[in-house]
This record gives C-alpha cells, structure tokens and sequence, in this order.
C-alpha cells in the first residue's frame, strides 16, 4: 500500500508516523510544498512549542474550540490531551504544565518536539520530500493521481491532507472540486487595533483578570489582558476573537470594546469595595491605595479616564466621584479598529466542512482512500495548546485509514 501525506506540518508528521504505526508495511511518502517543516512547530509558543493543554476532562477540553467542539468531543475519547503527552514523554520528550494549563517540553524549546517527530519519521522510514506541490488529486478506481505542480503526476492509494489552514477560499479550491462543502476562511486568533486610543500608552501592563465584551453582540470572554502599543491583547481578547471571529469579520473588524478591568459584573460590589476603602483609609489620596490589585500605571490612567485628581483624598471622592470612578472600572468603552494577527500564529477560522467528513475515521464522504487531518478542517481552538490538540487527534485518527 503507497500513502501521501500531503503537508509537513504538526497534522501531517503525525498522520504519517501513525499510518506506520498501523500498517508497519505501507510506503508513506510525505508531501511538502515548501523547503520548510514544522514551520509552525517551530514558532509556536514563542518557540517553547505549546504541545497541548492540561485540562482534566474531555468536555472541557472541547470547550476550548469555537468550531469543532462538539464533534472532537466523541474524537477526544479516542486520543486526547493526556495521550499526546503520554506519546511524547514515552520518546524521550519531557514535558511540564503551567499555571494556566500550557504544557511545554521541560526544555521550553520546539526543537525538542521537531527532533522527537523527526527521529519517529526516520526510524519508520518514512520518505519525506519537499518542494512538491500538489494541485489537483483525481480519484483513478480505488486510487488516487497527484498532479504536481511542474505538470508531474503519482498514483497512491491512500491520500491524507494536512495542508494547514487557507486564509484565502481559493487555497481549497482543488478540495471543493471533489465535492467537499467549504466554510468560508477568516481569521482568528487576533488582537484589537486601537489606533484612536490612549490606552496604548501603557503598552506593557498586563491586568490579571478583566472580563472583555463586544458591544450589540453576546461576546464575552475573560482573563488576562495585555496593554499593547497598538491596542489590546493577551488571552481575554484571543479568546473573544476566537469565538467572535465570524461576527467580527463581518463588522469589517471595527466595534466597541466594553472592558470589565475588575470582572466584577455586580456594580453594587464595586461600590461596596470603594466604600470599604474610604471607611478605612478616608485621609488617604486616590493614588496610594490601589483597589482590585490593578497594576500602578492602569490605576493611574483609570483614575484620568475617571477625571479624578491623583492627589484628592478618598473621602473627598463624594458619590458623582464615586459613581463615575464605578463606570470607568466596569464599563471602560473603546473603539476597535482593525486587527493584528497574533504573532506568527496564524490560525483559520473555515476550511473543509466537518459536514464532509466521517468523524470516527477522518475519511470523506464523497471520496473513498481520501482522509484529513489539521486545521485544512473547519476546526480551530483558542490559544493554548488547542490547536496543535486538535491536529494530534485527527491525525492520529486519519492515520488509522479506516
């Protein structure tokens, strides 16, 4: 049995590695249109490579997938978070949970993950070639012919796509000629560009746990949200461009951002809070005592914002103070404009519909050998290890080649 693995990539390593696993004596061949492997792998998590997430359960892992979720949940009970990291640390990769469930190798560099994938391709004796661009596949009775792009053709009988996400719909124009439903691109895993905004003074300062929601939609997320010199950025509002990425893309990525700095979605608490500090600290000056353990710098501004002088003292704060200090804590309001992508972790929001495609083996539904793997499906995670999760579990799955 011959096996391309087209794209070489975290999902299509995998998919061929797992292909060997399974059937010790098929030919797998893998296929990269670039000189470039593990491109992805490499950069990821600022080159410490976010292997996956450490979350406990399979329903909260789904959580984690704005696109997916519901059907990875059944796939998840066949390799999960816990079997990636069993996988890896049984090659020799050790790995290490932080605080907010990232797990990296203990090496906290990628080339520990690309060396791993790479020794378990040549002890399988799996053939990789690059520079191969494959344009076109055309279904031969039970195999299939690859059309390269210099006009060459191969014959295989099994085909697994890994190709990565397509920012652009005509990247899978060559999928949906096979009958393939396509849901359209747009980014996600992007931060706010707030170039009307003063805020980006304080680029740096990081706030451990604002609640973030965009204004005339549902969207909320919370969790750290980091000052940047274009806007706003960390995991609350890579979360909310996530699950809002289809919404935002059609606003032309132009919106209010409401920010919650306190996450406290109860003003009444708020207020309760505030007047525990002028009952205990009356003679105090606004700039001294900091509430909500808010970084110093973002005090300050709130208090700007608020129009209330640094050096008034809290008992002189009277209820208008009082009230507006309140609105500014809970309900900050900014104009987003525009988008910037998240470092170089570009990640697709569309792809092959999972409509087009039978769970259980990853293999199409409108055509037989022919299976995917990766972010070429319209699967995509929040930041934190779900996305590479996502692409282990489909390709361990695809490589089965049920």
């Amino acid at each position: 049995m011959k096996v391309a693995v087209i794209g070489g990539g975290a999902a299509g390593f995998f998919a061929a590695i797992q292909v060997k696993e399974n059937h010790p004596n098929a030919k797998v061949i893998l296929l990269e249109k670039s000189q470039k492997l593990l491109a992805k792998v490499k950069i990821s998590g600022g080159g410490r490579c976010n292997v996956t997430n450490a979350c406990e359960s399979i329903k909260i892992l789904a959580e984690g997938y704005p696109r997916g979720g519901k059907k990875l949940k059944k796939a998840f009970r066949t390799f999960n978070n816990q079997d990636t990291k069993a996988w890896f640390e049984a090659r020799g990769v050790r790995l290490k949970t932080e605080a907010d469930g990232r797990v990296f190798p203990v090496s906290d560099s990628s080339q520990s993950i690309i060396d791993c994938l790479m020794r378990e391709v040549k002890h399988k004796n799996i053939t990789i070639e690059t520079g191969k661009t494959v344009t076109k596949l055309e279904a031969q009775q039970e195999w299939w012919k690859l059309i390269f792009k210099d006009t060459s053709t191969r014959i295989f009988d099994k085909v697994i796509i890994a190709t990565g996400g397509s920012p652009k719909r005509t990247g899978l124009n060559w999928l949906e000629s096979l009958g393939h439903k396509i849901e359209e691109p747009v980014p996600s895993l992007f931060t706010f560009n707030m170039p009307q905004e003063n805020i980006t003074k304080l680029m740096g300062v990081v706030v451990e746990n604002a609640l973030v929601s965009i204004q005339s939609t549902k969207l909320k997320a919370s969790g750290p949200l980091l000052i940047t010199h274009w806007g706003m950025s960390g995991p609350a509002i890579l979360k909310l461009s996530a699950f809002g990425a289809r919404i935002l893309a059609k606003q032309n990525y132009t919106f209010k951002a409401q920010v919650n700095w306190i996450n406290t979605p109860n003003h009444e608490q708020a207020a309760e809070a505030i007047r525990a500090i002028i009952a205990t600290h009356p003679n105090k000056l606004l700039s001294n005592i900091r509430p909500f353990q808010l970084p110093k710098r973002m005090w300050y501004y709130l208090l700007e914002r608020s129009n209330l002088p640094e050096n008034k003292k809290w008992n002189e704060l009277g209820k208008k103070g009082l009230n507006k200090l309140i609105t500014t804590l809970t309900n900050d309001v900014y104009e987003v404009r525009g988008k910037t992508t998240f470092k170089e972790e570009f990640v697709t929001c569309g792809g092959i519909s999972l409509g087009s495609i039978d769970m259980n083996s990853m293999q199409s539904k409108h055509c037989p050998n022919l299976y995917f793997a990766g972010e070429v499906l319209d699967i995509d995670g929040i930041t934190g290890g779900y996305n590479f999760q996502a692409a282990w579990t489909t390709a361990f799955i695809a490589g089965k080649l049920l």
